[in-house]
Parts: structure tokens; C-alpha cells; sequence
């Protein structure tokens, strides 16, 4: 078995999993799948990866970023979503800089926001490597 050619799905804990998909339909534009037996919501394309949305009653959520977009022109992409009500976090520390929303390092662009959830997201740009395009 080749866990390279499967397809994985991301498994997010949600408080409200309608409230979620609203987000992640209306301000990310990703497709709906439908619903599992459990209540979870799926998000994704045909084929290609997948998002469920798990609803969850002890309202425990990750402290560190739980999903990353790879995406190209990254300040179109953070000033797109902002236009649809995405609310990105700033940083001011030693090690983590944003300007406009954005941290640059040498190898990547990062900006990170939340969904309605509290789950830490990002969409990132590699630089000077070959990236995989992601609409949103």
C-alpha cells in the first residue's frame, strides 16, 4: 500500500457545524459534499482532498495552525478573502513579522486567520519552487 496515491481528508473539530460550513462554503469557496451520519460536514472536490468539518462538544481546538492553503499571489488571495469578511491575525514578535497580514521568510509567504470556529487556518506561497494553485 502507497499512502502517496490515497486521498486524505482533514479532520477539523467545530462547536456549530452549520455555522462552519457557512464559512468554509460562503468566505473560502469550498464545495459541499454533504454530510456524514454523525453530523459532520464535507467539503472538497471530487476525487481531490477533503474537509470534514466534526462536530464536537468539548469545544477543544488546536493552538497551532490545523489547515494550510498552498496558493499563488498571496496578498490577491488575503485581500480577496478579506473583502469576504476573513479576519487575519497580525504578529509582532521576535521570530514572527507581518506586514499587511503577511510573514515572509526566505522559502514562504504565510497569513494566518481563524475560521468561525477558532481553528488556527493559513494560506501560504512558496517562493522560487512550484506551487499547486488553489482558488479561493
Amino acid at each position: 500500500m502507497n499512502l502517496a496515491l490515497t486521498t486524505a481528508t482533514t479532520i477539523l473539530p467545530v462547536d456549530d457545524a452549520a455555522r462552519a460550513r457557512s464559512f468554509y462554503t460562503e468566505k473560502l469557496g469550498l464545495p459541499h459534499r454533504g454530510m456524514t451520519d454523525d453530523g459532520s460536514e464535507l467539503l472538497g472536490t471530487e476525487g481531490g482532498p477533503m474537509l470534514q468539518l466534526m462536530p464536537v462538544s468539548d469545544g477543544k481546538h488546536s493552538e497551532h495552525t490545523a489547515l494550510s492553503f498552498e496558493v499563488r499571489d498571496i496578498e490577491r488571495i488575503v485581500q480577496d478573502m478579506e473583502s469576504k469578511g476573513v479576519r487575519f491575525q497580525d504578529y509582532d514578535l521576535p521570530n514572527l513579522k507581518t506586514e499587511n497580514h503577511i510573514c515572509t521568510t526566505d522559502s514562504e509567504k504565510c497569513a494566518w486567520f481563524m475560521d468561525t470556529e477558532h481553528n488556527i487556518l493559513c494560506v501560504h506561497e512558496t517562493l522560487g519552487g512550484s506551487q499547486v494553485e488553489y482558488q479561493l
